[in-house]
């Protein structure tokens, strides 16, 4: 099992109740950062991936909580992310707590051992109704009693909607997780497309997001921004480079800080975890 372990010098496990710990997880790794409230600095992140082939069931999941020296204290504040690849989004407006279904059939199906659940976020204006593994999602709320799962999408949002007015033409961003991605497009300040999409190899990544930028009438020399599974000089951004004159790997923003044990390249990574902080 891959294991990451970032922490700064100040980390005291005695001081848990200043901290505000988030934690990502799925049946492909669980990882969690642990900002500490008093400096508004991160300060810890561990992560746990599965094996190639070999995903996290939800007993596994449960038992690297139970073992892990962190998990189990008491915090400030929980955060937890639950990654999936299919979601659908409803304006505020016309959303009804009781037709999760309904709108979530509108653009997939929802298979048995799954459970639907919503977000809602302010910016957009929308709620996000998304499919989770049922085991995993009691699994987390046995192990985390009250706290609500959000969606990646909402923490992504609201990272993109931010770096979407610091510009008046496009905001491209590109999140990509191991077997899917997100494709989201602002436009003067407003959504104009945000999806996901499954993919196999680097390919299908290409041909869906150049097919968006035709039918949206985009140019290559658009910069997009990059956030999860992907680094410099990897076979994507050196693939993407011979059709996209700008890649660049987005920074969380937030007011925090970062240990300087935390290198660019995780900060890109774990964008979604790292823009919690801002979430409600």
């Amino acid at each position: 099992m891959p294991f990451l372990e970032l922490f700064d010098e100040t980390l005291d496990i005695n001081s848990t109740e200043n901290y505000v710990l988030s934690v990502q997880l799925s049946t492909d790794e669980l990882v969690f950062s642990i900002l500490d409230t008093i400096r508004n600095k991160y300060v810890l992140l561990r992560s746990f991936e599965a094996e190639e082939k070999n995903p996290f069931s939800a007993s596994a999941i449960d038992e690297i909580i139970s073992k892990d020296d962190f998990l189990g204290k008491r915090y400030r504040k929980i955060n937890i992310v639950l990654p999936s690849g299919k979601f659908t989004l409803v304006p505020s407006q016309l959303f009804d707590p009781g037709k999760k279904d309904e709108y979530f059939s509108f653009n997939h199906l929802n298979v048995d051992g799954n459970v639907l659940l919503s977000n809602k976020s302010s910016d957009p204006d929308v709620f996000i109704v998304f499919s989770a593994v049922k085991t995993l999602y009691e699994t987390v709320t046995e192990r985390f009693p009250g706290v609500l799962p959000f969606h990646h999408t909402k923490p992504l949002l609201n990272h993109a909607s931010h770096s979407g007015k610091s510009t008046d033409g496009n905001h491209i961003h590109l999140h990509v997780e191991r077997d899917f991605f997100n494709l989201v497009i602002y436009r003067q300040n407003l959504l104009k497309f945000c999806n996901s999409f499954t993919y196999r190899n680097i390919n299908d990544i290409l041909y869906y997001v150049m097919n968006t930028f035709r039918n949206l009438e985009l140019k290559q020399d658009e910069t997009i921004w990059l956030s999860g599974h992907t680094e410099k000089y990897d076979d994507l951004t050196s693939a993407f480079a011979m059709y996209v004159r700008h890649l660049k790997f987005s920074e969380p923003k937030g007011n925090f800080t970062f240990s300087y044990v935390f290198s660019d390249v995780v900060r890109h990574r774990y964008l979604n975890l790292f823009t919690l902080a801002n979430c409600e």
